[in-house]
C-alpha cells in the first residue's frame, strides 16, 4: 500500500481516510494537462448514477501514469481512493474484497464473493464514504468486469489498452506525447540533453512515453550520448528497447510487444499476418478499405482473408484489444506505432520482409486514386503519401507501383508541394534509371514531371536542359503522338517562352495543338495545349487571336467539366480575363477577373485548394492589373499588396512570379502617385529580372521601361530618356521593331522627348507609332488612344492645330466609348495631360 504523503493543489493537505494500493507517484510526470482537466470535468458531471470513465490507448502511452497522477492530484477531493489491478478477473475480485475491512465491513477473508458483494453495496449506498474513487488498472475485456463495476455517488476510472471500452462507458483516449511534451520530459529526465538531441530522440521513438523513459534512464545512468544511443537503436532496436525497465512500468516496450504478439498469434493468427503487413506502411493512420481492396492485388491465402469482411473485422478488433494498433471507428482507420512496426520488421527473416513489403506495394497500387491533378483526389493522396514513401514503393519494379509513385509526384506538383515533389522525383529517377535504363518509359515520364517542378520553382534553365533531351528520347522511344510525349511537349513551349523565344514557342505549340487534337480531341491535355497557344499569341502581339482561343477554351472546358467552379474552368476564365485586358477590353476584363478570383476564394474557403497555390496568386495578379487598367487604382493597389505578400511566403526573392508581383505592386504605387515607394520596388525588381531571366530577355528590357516611368514621374527626364533608349534597343533586338512591347517603349520615349522640349521629334515618332498601333491593335484599343492623345498634344505644340483638334476630338470620343467619362486616362486626356504605358509581363 502506498504511503506517499498526499497534498492537494489547494495546499490544504487534506488526505483520504482510505488510500490503498496506489502506485508511487511519478516525479517525472510531464504534460497531459488537457487530458487531466477533461477527465476531471467528465467525472464531476452531475448524474443520477456513476459514470465510469475509461482511459484507453496503445501500450506505453502512459494510461496508468495518467490515472496515478489523477489520483494524487485530486486526492484531497476524495474520502476513499482504491487501486485495483484488473489485468486478470481473479485479481479484480481480490482487489475489491481487500477494500471490505477499510470500509468497516465484517466479512470472512475466505469468502471473496461475499466480500465483493458487500463492498459494491457499500459503495452504492455511499456508506461510510460518498466521495470515493476506484481505479481498475489495465482492464482487458469489458466482459471481465461484468457485475464488478461499482455504482453509487463516487467515481470509477478504468485504464485499458482495449478500444472496445468505447462502446461500453465514457472514454478518454491517451495518445503519445506531443513533441513539446517529449522535449519537456527529456529535459527533466536528462538535464544535460540539448533540445536538438531530444528532438531527434523523440522523433525516432515516436514520442512514446515508455520508450522515452527507457531511453532517458539509460542515458542518465550511463552518460550515453544521443548519437550513440541512436546508433545502437538503428542496429538492434529490440535489444535497446528491452533495457532499463522503469520502476513505475510493469514491462519494457520490447517485453510488452513480445507478450502481446504471442497472445495475438494464439488468439487470431490472421491478425498477426495483418499486423506484419502494417509494419511496412507508414506510422500514419491506414484506411481500412485499403486492406479490403487489397484482395484485388494479393494471392491466396491473403486474398481470401482480405475479401472476408468478418475475418478482417475480427483481426482488426484483436489488434485493438492488445493495443498493437490504434483503431479509430470515426475515420475507419487503424494505426500502428513506429516502434511496434520496427520490432515486427526486426523479427522477420529477409525473405519474409521482401514478401510482406511487396504485398504492401501491391495493396497501395490498387489504392491509387488516379487523376492526381483533381483537387477532389488530393485528400486521398495525402492519406497515402506517408505510406507510399515509408513502404519503399519507389524501389518496386512493378508497373502499377511505379505508376502510383508517378501519380504521387504529380499530386505533389499539382497541390503546390514543390520541394517534396522534386525530392521524390529525383529519388525515383535515380533508382529507376539504375534498374531499367534511361529510356524506360517511367524514367522519361518522371523526368518530364521533374522539369515541370523545376520550371514552377523558377529554375527555368535547368528545366530546359532536362526537358529538351527528354522530349527527344520520348519521341524516339514512345513516338511523337504518345500521350506522355505530348505532355512533355506542352511544357517545352513554356521553356522557350522563359528563354524569350516567343515566336519559336508559338510555332511549337501550334504543332502541339494539332497533335493533341489528332490524338485526344476534347481532352484535358488538349485544353492545356490550347491555353499555351493562347499565351503564345499574346506574347507575339496577336491579342485578338489570344482572346478568341481563350474564350473557346473556356467554353469547351465548362462543357467538359460541367461546372463553373471546377479548377480547370476557373483557370480558363482567368485566361479570358487576361486576354480581354490585353485586347483592350479593360472594363470587361476587370469584371471577368473579379469572377475568377472570387471563385478561387470560394474554393479555398471550402478547403478544396490552398489560397497560396501559384496559379491562384497569378489569377489574383491578373485581377490587380485589370483593376488598375480599368481605373480602380486603390483596389488595384490593395490586391497587388495582398498578392505580393503571399508570394513572399512561398517563393524566394528571385522567383519570376514573385518578381512579376513586385513589379505589379510598383506599378500600382506609381498609379497612386506614391513615387518613392514605386521607385524602390521597381528598382529592386529590375536588377533581379536580369539575374533571373537574363539581361537580354524581353521582360528584363520591359521592366526598365517601368523604371523610366517612375524616374520621369519624379522629374528625372534625362535619366528616364536614357533608360527608355536602353529598353528600346533591347526590345528591338529581342522582339523586333513591330512588336507591341517595342511600340509601347517607343511611344513612351516619344513622350519623354516631347516633355523635354523635342516636340518635333516626338510628333514624328508619334505619327509613325499611331499608324502601327492602329494596324496591330485597332483604332479603339486604349494603347492606340494613348498614342493618339499624346500625338494630339505634340501636333498642337508644333503648330499643326487643325490636325491636333481633329485627332483630339476623335480620340476623346473613342476614349469615352471604350472606358467611360470617369476613367483616369480619359480625364487626363481631356485635361491635356501626357499619358504613358507601363509594362506588365504576361504569363509564360
Amino acid at each position: 500500500m502506498s504511503s506517499d504523503p498526499i497534498e492537494g493543489p489547494d495546499g490544504t493537505g487534506r488526505v483520504p481516510a482510505v488510500w490503498g494500493h496506489v502506485p508511487q507517484r511519478n516525479k517525472n510526470f510531464t504534460g497531459r494537462t488537457t487530458l487531466l482537466t477533461e477527465l476531471r470535468k467528465r467525472l464531476m458531471e452531475k448524474t443520477t448514477a456513476v459514470l465510469p470513465q475509461a482511459v484507453y490507448g496503445l501500450g506505453g502511452v502512459g494510461k496508468t501514469q495518467l490515472a496515478m497522477e489523477y489520483a494524487y492530484r485530486y486526492a484531497h477531493e476524495y474520502d476513499a481512493v482504491w487501486w485495483v489491478s484488473a489485468d486478470q478477473p481473479g485479481l479484480i475480485r481480490a482487489g475489491l474484497a481487500s477494500l471490505a475491512p477499510r470500509l468497516g465491513l465484517t466479512v470472512p477473508l475466505d469468502r471473496t464473493e461475499d466480500a465483493v458483494a458487500a463492498v459494491l453495496d457499500a459503495l452504492r449506498r455511499g456508506d461510510p464514504y460518498r466521495n470515493w474513487l476506484i481505479v481498475f488498472d489495465n482492464a482487458d475485456q469489458p466482459e471481465d468486469l461484468k457485475d464488478l463495476l461499482p455504482q453509487g455517488p463516487g467515481h470509477l476510472l478504468i485504464t485499458s489498452r482495449n478500444h472496445r471500452w468505447q462502446g461500453r462507458v465514457e472514454t478518454v483516449e491517451v495518445d503519445v506525447f506531443t513533441r513539446e511534451e517529449s522535449l519537456d520530459f527529456l529535459r527533466r529526465r536528462v538535464p544535460s540533453m540539448n533540445t536538438r538531441g531530444a528532438d531527434r530522440l523523440a522523433e525516432q521513438l515516436g514520442d512514446l512515453p515508455l520508450a522515452l523513459e527507457q531511453a532517458g534512464a539509460l542515458q542518465a545512468e550511463s552518460g550515453m550520448a544521443v548519437d550513440e544511443y541512436l546508433e545502437l537503436f538503428a542496429r538492434n532496436a529490440s535489444k535497446v528497447l528491452a533495457e532499463n525497465l522503469p520502476s513505475d512500468y510493469p514491462q519494457t516496450v520490447a517485453t510488452a510487444w513480445s507478450v502481446s504478439r504471442a497472445e495475438v498469434e494464439r488468439q487470431n493468427p490472421l491478425a498477426l499476418e495483418l499486423l506484419r503487413r502494417c509494419a511496412f506502411f507508414g506510422p500514419e493512420p491506414i484506411r481500412r478499405d485499403i486492406f479490403s481492396n487489397g484482395r484485388f492485388a494479393l494471392d491466396k491465402p491473403m486474398r481470401d482473408f482480405l475479401a472476408d469482411g468478418i475475418l478482417l473485422a475480427r483481426a482488426t478488433r484483436e489488434l485493438g484489444r492488445y493495443a498493437l494498433a490504434r483503431i479509430d471507428n470515426n475515420t475507419n482507420t487503424l494505426q500502428v506505432h513506429r516502434l511496434i512496426q520496427l520490432l515486427i520488421r526486426e523479427e522477420l527473416a529477409e525473405a519474409e520482409v521482401d514478401r510482406m513489403q511487396h504485398d504492401v506495394h501491391q495493396i497501395l497500387a490498387v489504392a491509387d486514386p488516379g487523376s492526381p491533378d483533381d483537387p477532389a483526389r488530393w485528400p486521398l493522396y495525402a492519406d497515402l503519401y506517408g505510406h507510399i514513401v515509408a513502404s519503399g514503393v519507389v524501389h518496386c519494379h512493378d508497373s502499377g507501383s511505379r505508376q502510383l509513385f508517378t501519380n504521387l509526384v504529380r499530386y505533389l506538383y499539382a497541390s503546390g508541394a514543390f520541394s517534396a515533389g522534386l525530392a521524390e522525383a529525383e529519388h525515383a529517377i535515380e533508382h529507376w534509371t539504375v534498374d531499367s535504363g534511361e529510356d524506360d518509359r517511367h524514367v522519361l515520364v518522371m523526368r518530364g514531371i521533374k522539369a515541370n517542378l523545376l520550371w514552377t520553382t523558377g529554375r527555368f534553365n535547368e528545366a530546359y536542359e532536362l526537358r529538351a533531351p527528354t522530349l527527344e528520347r520520348m519521341r524516339a522511344t514512345l513516338g511523337p503522338g504518345h500521350e506522355e510525349t505530348l505532355a512533355v511537349l506542352n511544357g517545352h513551349g513554356a521553356d522557350l517562352r522563359a528563354r524569350g523565344d516567343f515566336q519559336a514557342a508559338r510555332e511549337l505549340d501550334e504543332e502541339s495543338v494539332r497533335l493533341h487534337r489528332e490524338v485526344f480531341a476534347e481532352h484535358p491535355f488538349t485544353f492545356y495545349a490550347l491555353n499555351n497557344l493562347a499565351v503564345d499569341y499574346g506574347l507575339t502581339s496577336d491579342y485578338a487571336s489570344a482572346l478568341a482561343l481563350s474564350d473557346q477554351n473556356y467554353k469547351a472546358r465548362r462543357v467538359f467539366y460541367g461546372r463553373d467552379d471546377d479548377v480547370q474552368v476557373v483557370l480558363s476564365l482567368a485566361a479570358v480575363a487576361r486576354e480581354q485586358r490585353q485586347a483592350g477590353h479593360y472594363l470587361q476584363g476587370r469584371d471577368t477577373a473579379v469572377r475568377a478570383y472570387g471563385l478561387c476564394r470560394e474554393l479555398a474557403a471550402r478547403g478544396t485548394i490552398s489560397e497560396l497555390l501559384p496559379w491562384v496568386l497569378r489569377i489574383g495578379r491578373v485581377l490587380s492589373v485589370n483593376r488598375r487598367k480599368a481605373g480602380d487604382f486603390p483596389g488595384a493597389l490593395e490586391t497587388a499588396q495582398e498578392i505580393y505578400d503571399k508570394y513572399t511566403r512561398i517563393f524566394e526573392p528571385n522567383h519570376p512570379d514573385r518578381l512579376t508581383a513586385g513589379l505589379n505592386l510598383g506599378n500600382a504605387w506609381r498609379a497612386m502617385s506614391r513615387t518613392n515607394e514605386a521607385i524602390e520596388r521597381i528598382e529592386r525588381t529590375v536588377s533581379r529580372y536580369g539575374e533571373t531571366l537574363g539581361e537580354n530577355h524581353p521582360f528584363t528590357h520591359g521592366t526598365i521601361l517601368n523604371l523610366a516611368l517612375v524616374r520621369r514621374q519624379a522629374g528625372n527626364l534625362v535619366e528616364a530618356r536614357e533608360l527608355l533608349e536602353k529598353a528600346l534597343a533591347g526590345l528591338t533586338a529581342s522582339l523586333g521593331p513591330g512588336h507591341h512591347y517595342t511600340l509601347t517603349c517607343r511611344t513612351n520615349l516619344a513622350a519623354a522627348l516631347s516633355e523635354g522640349g523635342d516636340a518635333d521629334v516626338g510628333a514624328r515618332m508619334g505619327e509613325e507609332m499611331l499608324g502601327q498601333f492602329r494596324e496591330r491593335l485597332g483604332r479603339n484599343h486604349p494603347h492606340t488612344l494613348v498614342c493618339a492623345s499624346n500625338l494630339a498634344l505634340d501636333l498642337r505644340v508644333v503648330g499643326r492645330e487643325p490636325e491636333a483638334d481633329e485627332l483630339y476630338t476623335d480620340t476623346i470620343e473613342r476614349y469615352r466609348k471604350v472606358l467611360g467619362d470617369s476613367h483616369p486616362d480619359v480625364v487626363a486626356s481631356v485635361e491635356g495631360a501626357r499619358l504613358d504605358f507601363d509594362f506588365e509581363p504576361a504569363a509564360l
